[in-house]
């Protein structure tokens, strides 16, 4: 790998929450408490934390079954479950603070997938359904805000107007912008004005403009895709100015600048294929953001990277379906005392609690 005259600087002496000291984690198995209202989650599709340290959670209710939402069929079937909201909070303990969405919130998206909470507490949704061409920004008691694109039949990957199943949306809160993974329908990442929503750039895998010409399959062993593939499922802003892009299928994070200015590349797991091994990251909450943490869907486990030069130095968690293990794990989030939340989608449909054990590794 390459280096770079970045990388000393990102490299911390010890503190609490990082330092040269890489984090481990242990399940915490009693978060969040129990739903109220009779409640079952869905696949669970993101995680945000808010500044409070207060967890959201976006899932799925139309992902259940009749037999796990048997208590709402006509007649009832058995005495549980009802479908949770699609948008529900919990305070750090993992109490139940409140919850909105579908069927109630309107305009919403086909499918719910993306979620992010800026700083002023806005809400901001994606979806990943096949009209799902817009990003929808609530109050976080579920008032609409804002609108960026058009719901409807999605754009290419060089229209500035409409979205392509967009997979998932961060705010850069200095720079007030919107960066966009977009999507599972285009190959770009995209950049709008967070108050405004008014488009300001775009860019395709190298920095270089995106097309949707139809490429041959992933291949371990072939030279490095020169176009990002679908999903382009994260697109991560650091705060000193890079923006990290997990190229899912391509089992790759491509790193940029944030005007788009190619940087690097990493791989991890070259051999998987199926879903890939690049579903999301999150930074780690120090003052340098030391680590970033990336869920691998496809192999069920989370690693943990130096942003310095990409390197794995840890890592947890398995496929199961036990306690601390994963199922199709898409969603992951940390609080500022480096707590991890995980939500699993396919059949996992849960959430999940990793506290950071001093113990040095």
């Amino acid at each position: 790998m390459r280096a770079f005259a970045w990388a000393a600087a990102l490299l911390l002496a010890a503190s609490p929450l990082s330092a040269q000291t890489v984090p481990q984690f242990q399940v915490d198995p009693s978060w969040p408490k129990p739903l109220p209202n009779n409640w079952l989650l869905g696949q669970v599709a993101n995680i945000a934390v808010d500044s409070n340290d207060h967890v959201w959670v976006l899932q799925r209710p139309r992902t259940l079954t009749d037999d796990e939402k048997g208590a709402t069929l006509e007649p009832p079937r058995s005495k549980c479950c009802a479908p949770a909201p699609s948008v529900m909070e919990f305070d750090a303990d993992g109490n139940f603070v409140q919850g909105w969405g579908f069927p109630d919130t309107k305009p919403w998206v086909v499918n719910e997938h993306g979620l992010f909470v800026d700083r002023a507490g806005s809400v901001w949704i994606t979806g990943n359904g096949n009209d799902d061409s817009a990003i929808y920004k609530f109050s976080r008691d579920g008032k609409l805000l804002l609108t960026i694109g058009v719901a409807g039949p999605t754009g290419d990957s060089n229209d500035t107007t409409r979205l392509g199943r967009p997979a998932t949306v961060q705010v850069d809160e200095e720079a007030h912008e919107l960066f966009v993974a977009d999507g599972y329908g285009n190959r770009r990442v995209i950049v709008f004005d967070s108050g405004t929503g008014a488009f300001k750039r775009y860019w395709g895998a190298y920095g270089k403009k995106p097309n949707d010409d139809k490429q041959a399959a992933y291949s371990p062993s072939a030279p490095p895709p020169q176009q990002f593939a679908n999903p382009v499922h994260c697109a991560t802003p650091s705060r000193d100015g890079y923006v990290y892009v997990c190229d899912r299928t391509n089992d790759r994070i491509q790193v940029f600048k944030k005007d788009g200015t190619f940087v690097t590349e990493w791989f991890y797991e070259k051999a998987t294929l199926g879903n890939g091994a690049v579903w999301g990251l999150a930074l780690w909450p120090d003052a340098n953001q030391t680590y970033l943490l990336n869920n691998d869907g496809e192999n069920n486990e989370v690693r943990i990277l130096r942003r310095s030069d990409g390197q794995v130095v840890g890592s947890f968690g398995r496929s199961g379906r036990q306690v601390g293990q994963f199922h199709w794990v898409h969603a992951l989030a940390i609080d500022s005392r480096g707590n991890v939340y995980t939500g699993d989608v396919d059949t996992g449909k849960r959430i999940q609690k990793f506290r950071p054990d001093a113990t040095p590794r």
